[in-house]
């Protein structure tokens, strides 16, 4: 449904006149329509397709060729950084439910049990998908008190002591071990930067970069396909690299960038024919964001409707957001919030124009995604959780707009009890199960199951989002008084 509300008339009278409403001043947008329809690639051909599925069977050929647990590890370990985990997870999975066989035995190979490198890359591969496995093993590697590493352990070899603080990112609750290992691990690799020290003489260009990523980030908080090319550089500085795999890396590569090419010119093309932008100039127009954000998430090409969906939306979350943030006056957010919560037309007709624009379109695009997702059977099964998503995600805005106008400074427990839901984490979430588990009769299921697990996301995206804005608003705070 590409409809277009440019032409919508406007002859009420808004009772804010333009130019008392605030701006955010947000910078114009980067990518041009011309610009994303130029966008081509020779990667989209058949030809490629051979090529791929060919070097797919040969790397396959590569899990009964290594010999040994650590080689078949980090083989494991490069196909997902190299961002190929998709064609090979069958494989992966065997070869760790092996290694999960010698654990739960406690009969383990004795290059596990006496490699910190091998065990805890071995702990993080186990955990990051998802088995039972207790990082007991890499209590082994610390000293009586649990504070430092046993030198014996890693040989001054700073990629051991890396392979540990990532394994330690993936500990739960109550896991002792590895948060003295995180902080032994962080503080090995600090001393190794240490002008006085002479370790960092030891470590190769190589290895100091690894250092510096994971120290700055752990690898599983990062977006993977952003990280592909990174680990295509280190990949290449192996002392063993396998051309087969790299020559896979880079064709793989090429041809979902040339997918998500095609991808964002149909959106692009979507927008422009929405027609809204000029109506809603005063909101951020980020598609080629929006839709980055939606490839993080989701960069394979079998996920290409869930991209689709989850830009439409992340781009209506930042308009609505606009809206109530920066351009709307107060009066004017109770009946706009109003019109969300009924879904019903005969509710706009005291709106603004831009906001009954607003609201039109986001009632298409989601019934579109609706009956994308549904079909025509189950388009009313999903609806109403869409609609209801959205209605939560405006009433919290609506409630954070009160504190802004009444100039009311909440309790650290009632803002965060709001900004779950304000954060847009729930509405995410809740399309990314449709998208993906495509079962519309199990989502009573999903929201009581996973009820923690969307409130702990939403939350991590509020503050996450709250830290960037604060930093920018201090930072202007702190030129306003020098200036």
């Amino acid at each position: 449904m590409n409809h277009s509300y440019a032409n919508q008339s406007a002859q009420e009278v808004n009772i804010v006149t333009e130019d008392t409403r605030r701006s955010a001043n947000y910078k114009p947008n980067i990518w041009k329509y011309d610009f994303l329809q130029s966008l081509d690639s020779k990667y989209d051909e058949e030809e490629f397709v051979m090529q791929l599925n060919k070097r797919v069977t040969e790397v396959k050929g590569l899990f009964v060729q290594e010999a040994s647990v650590l080689q078949k590890l980090e083989l494991a370990d490069w196909i997902q950084k190299l961002g190929l985990a998709n064609y090979f997870q069958k494989d992966i999975n065997e070869f760790l439910e092996s290694i999960l066989v010698y654990v739960k035995n406690s009969n383990i190979n004795p290059s596990i049990e006496h490699s910190l490198h091998v065990s805890a890359l071995c702990f993080r591969l186990l955990r990051q998908h998802g088995y039972p496995v207790l990082p007991d093993t890499l209590s082994n590697f610390l000293d009586e008190k649990g504070k430092v590493i046993r030198k014996s352990s890693y040989v001054c070899y700073g990629k051991d002591v890396v392979e540990l603080l990532e394994a330690s990112h993936l500990s739960l609750e109550g896991e002792k071990i590895l948060d003295e290992a995180k902080n032994c691990a962080i503080n090995s690799l600090k001393f190794g930067f240490s002008p006085s020290s002479i370790n960092i003489n030891r470590h190769s260009n190589l290895v100091v970069e690894k250092m510096v990523h994971a120290l700055e980030l752990p690898s599983h908080w990062r977006v993977q396909w952003f990280e592909v090319k990174w680990h295509v550089e280190q990949y290449k500085q192996q002392k063993n690299v396998d051309p087969i795999l790299l020559e896979l890396t880079k064709l793989n590569f090429n041809m979902i960038q040339a997918k998500l090419q095609i991808e964002v010119k149909d959106l692009s093309r979507w927008w422009e024919n929405l027609g809204i932008k000029k109506e809603l100039s005063f909101a951020r127009n980020r598609l080629v964001e929006s839709f980055m954000c939606a490839a993080g998430v989701a960069f394979e090409p079998k996920y290409k409707a869930v991209r689709k969906w989850l830009t439409k939306v992340i781009i209506f979350v930042l308009i609505i957001d606009d809206v109530y943030d920066i351009h709307a006056s107060f009066e004017e957010l109770k009946p706009f919030t109003l019109a969300f919560e009924r879904w019903d037309d005969k509710e706009l007709e005291e709106l603004p124009q831009y906001m009954k624009i607003c609201v039109h379109a986001l009632k298409d695009v989601t019934n579109e995604i609706a009956y994308e997702i549904g079909g025509e059977n189950n388009f009313h099964s999903v609806l109403p959780y869409l609609k209801k998503a959205w209605i939560d995600f405006c009433k919290a805005l609506y409630v954070e707009a009160k504190w802004y106008n009444k100039g009311y400074i909440p309790s650290l427990e009632e803002y965060l009890s709001n900004a779950w839901i304000s954060s847009s984490g729930p509405v995410i979430l809740l399309l990314s199960y449709f998208a993906t588990m495509n079962q519309a009769m199990d989502i009573d299921d999903f929201l009581h199951t996973y009820e923690d697990l969307v409130y702990n996301v939403s939350l991590i995206i509020r503050l996450c989002n709250d830290l960037g804005t604060t930093a920018v608003y201090i930072l202007y705070k702190f030129c306003c008084l020098i200036f």
